[in-house]
């Protein structure tokens, strides 16, 4: 509580002293009048404050970057004696900063504020209210509650946008191999009974006889090759000034949310690992609302050098038919560890999230992979 009573002490002290040596009741009277305004501030405000309830909602748990949400705080109190309309300390939130609001246009026991938030970054925060404070009509008295209800989480999902779709090295597309594996007698997995239309030669005539019914052989069909999706998880290279880093953080996110979106349509796997203090590995049986969600909790707070993450990577290269790297750095160590991986069969694709496409340090390797036939998009930052 901090209270202020030094000038009305002042002039109940000069009232007084005025009244006991004049002997008029005039200045008595104002003394004593200053006294209870005084006491009847203290308790209205006391009052209101033990009463104190503070609700807030949002109009969403989750929207897309760019979109707007609205939060409503209503600030609620039982006591009788008017007080001033209460000061709010919002929290903040990775779009704005820690801010306080008077609510001057809502009097009364009941005030209600309505905000607008702008979605402008990826990632989780949760907006509210950090603390309420009561005061009375002459700002004597205050006293700081917080609200004893937990803060609603928001997230704000990345917004996926249209890219090419991947292509997989030749012979693992997987049709030709699922063909030859429906024809190829040698190598059945089990057997059932014949049906209309089954081609003769995968009748099993030996089994057929023996049991004195038609049954043909069933096939095992090969797996499709996997794409495999590798982010730089890693804090992003600085660019002088916080909302450009930021608008790259959103950039590698929302690339990594449409390659995984474009394979939800095709039958090969995707498999997207997250690493930091928490790390994941998202595939597309999660569905897109869920891999959205994890991309949105990302923090970028893994340690490991990226290149040695790619180095790490290589041994699923076996089963990888398609690889894409997402990064906002390019080093000459990292072009080597691509190259490598490209030798080793699979498709690759680097996206490369740069503000500077022409930058002439980071040209002569994109040159050298492409040489080593590795596809290199360019991806934009662009602020909601």
């Amino acid at each position: 509580m901090k209270i202020h009573l030094t000038m009305p002490a002042v002039i109940v002290a000069a009232l007084l002293l005025a009244a006991f040596s004049t002997g008029s009741p005039i200045f008595l009277a104002g003394a004593m009048l200053i006294t209870l305004l005084v006491v009847f501030s203290f308790l209205g405000v006391w009052r209101a404050a033990r009463t104190l309830e503070i609700t807030s909602s949002m109009s969403g748990r989750s929207v897309q970057r760019g979109e707007d949400v609205q939060l409503t705080v209503t600030v609620k109190h039982r006591g009788i004696i008017p007080i001033a309309p209460v000061l709010l300390e919002l929290y903040a939130t990775p779009d704005t900063p820690e801010t306080a609001v008077r609510l001057k246009d809502a009097p009364g026991r009941t005030q209600k504020l309505t905000l607008p938030f702008h979605a402008t970054h990826v990632g989780v925060s949760s907006p509210g209210v950090k603390s309420v404070t009561v005061e009375d009509l002459f700002g004597l008295f205050a006293i700081t509650k917080q609200p004893s209800a937990a803060r609603s989480e928001l997230l704000v999902l990345p917004m996926p946008f249209q890219v090419e779709p991947l292509t997989f090295a030749p012979g693992d597309s997987g049709l030709e191999t699922m063909a030859r594996a429906t024809e190829d007698v040698t190598n059945p997995s089990d057997i059932r009974a014949y049906m209309p239309g089954d081609a003769l030669k995968k009748i099993h005539w030996k089994l057929s006889a023996r049991k004195r019914e038609l049954v043909v052989r069933r096939f095992e069909e090969p797996v499709l090759p996997d794409a495999l999706v590798l982010m730089d998880c890693s804090a992003p290279p600085s660019w002088g000034h916080p909302e450009a880093e930021a608008d790259v953080r959103d950039a590698l996110l929302e690339t990594a949310a449409s390659v995984m979106s474009s394979q939800m349509v095709t039958d090969h796997a995707v498999r997207l690992p997250l690493l930091g203090e928490h790390p994941v590995e998202l595939d597309k049986a999660m569905g897109m609302p869920m891999i959205l969600e994890n991309l949105a909790r990302v923090d970028f707070s893994e340690t490991d050098r990226f290149e040695r993450v790619l180095l790490l990577e290589t041994r699923r290269m076996r089963r990888v038919g398609a690889t894409v790297v997402i990064s906002a750095r390019l080093s000459s160590h990292m072009v080597d560890v691509m190259l490598r991986m490209r030798r080793m069969g699979p498709e690759m694709r680097l996206y490369l999230v740069t503000f500077t496409p022409d930058d002439p340090l980071v040209l002569p390797l994109i040159s050298k992979l492409q040489q080593g036939e590795i596809e290199v998009c360019y991806v934009t930052p662009v602020p909601a």
